[in-house]
């Protein structure tokens, strides 16, 4: 018997469970950025940890700059209600993008965490903007 085996599957009707929740939850950087590739935005996609300067530096195309700290009700009032959030922070070493979205979902809006945030984009080899080739993403207050 393996290590892999040590520990019986989960029946299939469970494992179908799972997954499903896996992903109402999450999404990754290569269905973003096919998304945004293919102009099939149907989400905000939110850069919610560090400073404007660090967003500046390196972010992934289309994003907001909006900290999870500065997520409230009223700032949130800017969408409508049934917008779905997507969310990320520095990468799996970050929680930043686990906090926003707690916080989004205490709120009753829909979210999705985009699981490796900026490390993960990196790794897929996708291109980041700068804020020379963005011009007034972040998401100021109105």
């Amino acid at each position: 018997m393996s290590f892999v085996t040590d520990y019986p599957a989960a029946p299939s009707a469970v494992a179908e469970a799972h997954f499903a929740q896996r992903l109402a939850l999450e999404t990754d950087c290569a269905d973003v950025h096919a998304a945004l590739t293919a102009g099939d935005v149907d989400f905000v996609l939110l850069h919610v940890v560090g400073a404007p300067e660090a967003f500046a530096r390196r972010h992934v195309p289309g994003a907001l700059h909006l900290p999870h700290r500065q997520i409230t009700a009223e700032r949130m009032a800017e969408w409508p209600e049934d917008t779905l959030f997507v969310v990320y922070c520095a990468g799996p070493h970050c929680n930043g993008a686990d906090q926003a979205a707690l916080k989004l979902a205490r709120l009753g809006r829909p979210v999705k965490l985009m699981i490796g945030g900026i490390t993960g984009w990196a790794d897929e080899g996708f291109a980041f903007r700068t804020a020379d080739e963005t011009s007034h993403r972040i998401a100021a207050k109105r």
